[in-house]
């Protein structure tokens, strides 16, 4: 392949700097401290880090006042390391908090901007059932009343056609080994989700997300 695999795949392969990348699965920005916390490392030796990793194109650091704010440099980054997880082996915990992280993460969690674990398995197979979408080799797609439901549900589906990304990716869940919901329609779904409390996010820069009672409407997409 005439590209550098082995460069990128050298970045990721640190363990302090897959922590850190591991945290902006969250979706969100975090400065670079709370990045050295994540990986467990100084913040000096964070800088480092995040200079290699924005130097490789897999994140994006601006500067906000004194602070240093990171973010990953896009949704491609965010599914590769799903992606990459998904074929990982699994990681036995060392602590009781470390498995009910671990635990919350496989229940439900935000990929990068959409969401994932068993709840976003479980979305994507209550819309296929209800035939608001149809699962095909090229991924998910939006039926012809699919597309009434979910602009009924809120979503701004021009905005979600319109997108200069995938409109319904289908992502393999690391943890289900099954397809969530990606793309431009999984980050209107989460947003609008999350919006309507149907889902909580506990640490505002945390991947892990709660399913409130309200999630059996969220399958059926009552408006």
């Amino acid at each position: 392949m005439d590209v550098d695999l082995a460069g990128t795949a050298a970045l990721i392969a640190d363990p302090s700097r897959a922590a850190m990348l591991g945290a902006l699965l969250s979706g969100g920005r975090h400065s670079a401290r709370e990045l050295a916390v994540a990986a467990g490392v100084a913040p000096s030796t964070a800088t480092g880090h995040l200079d290699r990793l924005e130097h490789g194109g897999l994140v994006v650091c601006e500067r906000v006042g004194r602070r240093r704010e990171v973010r990953l440099a896009g949704p491609d980054v965010g599914r590769a390391l799903e992606a990459l997880a998904a074929i990982a082996p699994d990681r036995r915990p060392t602590t009781l908090r470390a498995w009910h992280h671990g635990e919350a993460l496989r229940a439900a969690r935000s990929c990068y901007d959409h969401l994932a674990g068993q709840a976003g398995v479980a979305l994507a197979d209550g819309l296929v059932e209800a035939k608001v979408l149809t699962l095909g080799d090229g991924g998910f797609a939006i039926t012809p009343d699919g597309t009434q439901r979910l602009r009924a549900f809120g979503l701004d589906l021009d905005a979600v056609l319109g997108a200069r990304r995938a409109t319904a990716r289908a992502c393999v869940d690391w943890s289900e080994r099954r397809p969530h919901i990606g793309g431009a329609l999984g980050a209107a779904l989460l947003d609008e989700l999350l919006r309507r409390g149907w889902l909580t996010r506990p640490e505002a820069k945390g991947r892990v997300l709660r399913v409130t009672p309200r999630w059996r409407d969220a399958l059926g997409l009552a408006p």
